[in-house]
C-alpha cells in the first residue's frame, strides 16, 4: 500500500503552525519550498505519498495553519486577510511542490476541511476578493443559509460538539444545494489545480456521511484515495462511519494509536499480546491508515503525545498490515524535530520489500509479541517492551528448513531455521524504542529509484477566480510552470467563445526561463476547444504562460478560459 508522510507539524513556535518567513525570519523558507527541496530525498527514502496541510487562505491570514479556511478559491494568490501567500507560501510555490513530488513518484493528498469556514463579517456572510482585486465578487460567496444553526442539522453527522468555526450545511443549506454544490465544485477545482491524488478529510465526525459520498464520487475526486480523521478510540464507531460512507474512504486508526501510545509511554503496564490484530487494521487493514503521532496528538490534543519509545510504535506500523503514516516531526532532522529518519528509513525499506500478505501470530505474552507476514518471501517480526533485558524466543515460521535469515534492522545478527522451520531469535531490550527485530532472507538494501511522473495542472481565468480572464488588449500572465529541461510541455486551451466574431482571437504564448518566446498559438472562433500547444523545454526553470485577447465582442469582453498544462517537473530544485 506504500508509506505516507504527514508532511507538516505544529506547535514549536509563537504561532501554531510550521516555521514560516511571515514570522519575521526571512531566512526561513516557505513550507511549500521546504517540502519541494526534500522531494527527491523523500522519494529515495521510499515514501509513496505525502499528506499536505490545508492549502486554503485562512481567516487568520499569515498566522493560519489552514484549519480556519476562509476562501475556497484562494491558494495563496489573492490579497485578503492582510496577506497574499498563506503561511505555507503562494499558489505557485504549492503547485511547484506538488509537481516535484510527482516527478519523484510521490502522490499528493490534500487536507480537505469540509466542516467549517471562518472569517465572516460576524453575521455568517462571506465575501471574497475577485480576480481584479475587488473586495467582493469572488466565487462561492456564502450567507447564513449555508450554515448551521440557521438550517437543520444535516443527516449522517456523528457529532457536532466541537465548534471549530461556522458549521457548513452541505445537505440542508439554503438556497437548496448552494453549499453542497459549492463545496464539491471547489474541491474539483482544487484537485485539478494541483493534480492531487487523494485527500485527508478533517473532522469526519462533523461532516455528513451523505455529503462525503457525493464529494468523493464526483468529478475529479472520483476514484481517488481518501482517509478520514474520525478521532475516536471506539472501533465500532469508526466501522459504523466506514459503513455509512460505503467504504469510499479509509480512516485513521485511532484505536491502534491509543494502544501504541500506551505501549510506548507506559510499557510496564502494557500487555504486548494485545497487539495481535489490534485496532482497525486488525479487522479492516485495507481501510486503516495507521500512525504513531500526528499534529494534534503531538501538541497535546486527542489524548496527548507519545513521549518515549516512539521507534517501537513505528516498528509495529511499518511491519504490520494497514497503510502506515509517518509524522514529519518524528522523522525529520529539522530544528525542533526528533530525527528518527535513519531507523524509519530502514523500516520503510522493510515495509516496501518484505512486509506483505496476511499476519500470523507466532508468539505473545505480556512482554513480547512476535508475528509473521505471510506474503512474498515472508517476514518475521519480534517486539520487546522490556527496557532492562533482551528476550530470546523460539517460534515456528513459514520459512523452509535451514533458511538463513537476516535482521534487516541490524539490531541482531543472522539466524538459521532448524529442520522443523523453527527460528530462535533474540529481541534486544527496548532501549529508547529499539526493542525490535525484522527477519527475512538476505537481500541488498538500496535507496529507492523513482521514475519521474508528469503532472497536469489546470489554470482557469475568470473574473470571480484568482486569475484574470482574457481581458481585451492586455497581455496577461496566467501562471509560471517549473519544468525540467529537455522534456515536453503541452498546454491545452479551452475558452468561452460566446458571441465571438471572425475577428476575435486569443493568443497563447509560452515563454522560457530565458525570457524568450518558446511557442505561441492564436485561437479564433473556429478553433477546437482544448487544442494543444506543445514545446520541448530547453532549460530547467520557470516557464511563463500568457494570454491576450483581441476584438472581443461587447457581450464577452473578457472571455473565460482554462489552460491545462501537462509537464514534468525536476526531481530536485
Amino acid at each position: 500500500m506504500g508509506v505516507l508522510l504527514q508532511a507538516f507539524f505544529f506547535g514549536t513556535g509563537p504561532v501554531d503552525g510550521v516555521p514560516s518567513p511571515v514570522d519575521g525570519d526571512r531566512a526561513v523558507p516557505f513550507w511549500w519550498d521546504r517540502l519541494a527541496a526534500q522531494a527527491h530525498d523523500l522519494g529515495r527514502a521510499g515514501f509513496t505519498a505525502i499528506w499536505a496541510p490545508p492549502p486554503l487562505k485562512g481567516a487568520s491570514g499569515s498566522s493560519s495553519n489552514g484549519y480556519d479556511p476562509f476562501d475556497d478559491y484562494d491558494l495563496g494568490s489573492k490579497d485578503q486577510k492582510k496577506t497574499v501567500p498563506t503561511r505555507y507560501g503562494t499558489r505557485e510555490q504549492l503547485e511547484r511542490c506538488a509537481a516535484m513530488m510527482r516527478a519523484n513518484g510521490i502522490d499528493v493528498y490534500v487536507d480537505l476541511v469540509e466542516n467549517q469556514r471562518d472569517g465572516d463579517d460576524g453575521h455568517f456572510v462571506f465575501h471574497y476578493v475577485d480576480a481584479f482585486g475587488n473586495p467582493t465578487g469572488g466565487r462561492f460567496e456564502k450567507g447564513p443559509g449555508d450554515f448551521h444553526p440557521h438550517v437543520p442539522e444535516d443527516p449522517g453527522v456523528f457529532s457536532d460538539q466541537f465548534a471549530f468555526g461556522r458549521d457548513l450545511a452541505p445537505i440542508d443549506g439554503v438556497p437548496a444545494d448552494h453549499c453542497g454544490k459549492g463545496l464539491v465544485d471547489a474541491a474539483d477545482w482544487l484537485t485539478r489545480a494541483l493534480d492531487a491524488q487523494g485527500y485527508r478529510l478533517d473532522d469526519a465526525k462533523g461532516v455528513s456521511t451523505v455529503f462525503v459520498q457525493r464529494l468523493l464520487r464526483t468529478g475529479a475526486m472520483a476514484n481517488k484515495f481518501s482517509v478520514a480523521e474520525f478521532a475516536d478510540g471506539n472501533l465500532q464507531l469508526i466501522e459504523n462511519w466506514a459503513n455509512d460512507v460505503q467504504h469510499r474512504s479509509a480512516a485513521f486508526d485511532f484505536p491502534l494509536h491509543f494502544a501504541l501510545k500506551d505501549m510506548c509511554n507506559s510499557p510496564d503496564a502494557f500487555d504486548m499480546s494485545s497487539l495481535d490484530h489490534a485496532g482497525l487494521a486488525g479487522t479492516d487493514p485495507q481501510g486503516a491508515v495507521t500512525f504513531v503521532e500526528n499534529h494534534d496528538t503531538d501538541r497535546g490534543g486527542i489524548g496527548g503525545p507519545v513521549i518515549r519509545n516512539k521507534l517501537l510504535g513505528y516498528a509495529y506500523i511499518l511491519t504490520s498490515e494497514g497503510y502506515p503514516c509517518v509524522f514529519y516531526r518524528d522523522y525529520s532532522t529539522d530544528k525542533n524535530c526528533f530525527a528518527l529518519k535513519a531507523p524509519i528509513d530502514r523500516l520503510i525499506w522493510i515495509h516496501e520489500h518484505v512486509a506483505q500478505g496476511a499476519t500470523l501470530q507466532r508468539f505473545k505474552d505480556r512482554g513480547v509479541f512476535a508475528f509473521e507476514r505471510l506474503g512474498g518471501g515472508h517476514l518475521l517480526v519480534g517486539l520487546n517492551k522490556d527496557a532492562n533485558a533482551s528476550r530470546t524466543i523460539t517460534v515456528a515460521t513459514g520459512f523452509p528448513p535451514h533458511t538463513q535469515l537476516r535482521d534487516f534492522t541490524d539490531h541482531e545478527g543472522t539466524v538459521t531455521t532448524d529442520g522443523q522451520s523453527q527460528a530462535t531469535i533474540t529481541i534486544p531490550k527496548n532501549d529508547n524504542g529499539k526493542g525490535y527485530v525484522c527477519y527475512a532472507p538476505p537481500a541488498k538494501v538500496d535507496p529507492f529509484s523513482r521514475k519521474p511522473v508528469p503532472t497536469t495542472q489546470d489554470y482557469e481565468g475568470a473574473a470571480d477566480l484568482d486569475i484574470k480572464p482574457a481581458v481585451e488588449g492586455q497581455r496577461l500572465e496566467v501562471c509560471r510552470i517549473f519544468a525540467e529541461a529537455h522534456t515536453e510541455m503541452t498546454v491545452r486551451l479551452s475558452f468561452d467563445a460566446a458571441h465571438w466574431t471572425p475577428a476575435t482571437t486569443i493568443q497563447l504564448e509560452i515563454e522560457g526561463p530565458d525570457g524568450r518566446t518558446a511557442a505561441s498559438r492564436k485561437f479564433d472562433h473556429g478553433a477546437a476547444q482544448k487544442a494543444a500547444l506543445t514545446v520541448a523545454t530547453q532549460h530547467k526553470g520557470f516557464h511563463s504562460l500568457f494570454v491576450q485577447s483581441a476584438n472581443t465582442p461587447a457581450q464577452n469582453k473578457a472571455p473565460k478560459y482554462k489552460a491545462s498544462v501537462t509537464y514534468t517537473a525536476p526531481q530536485s530544485i
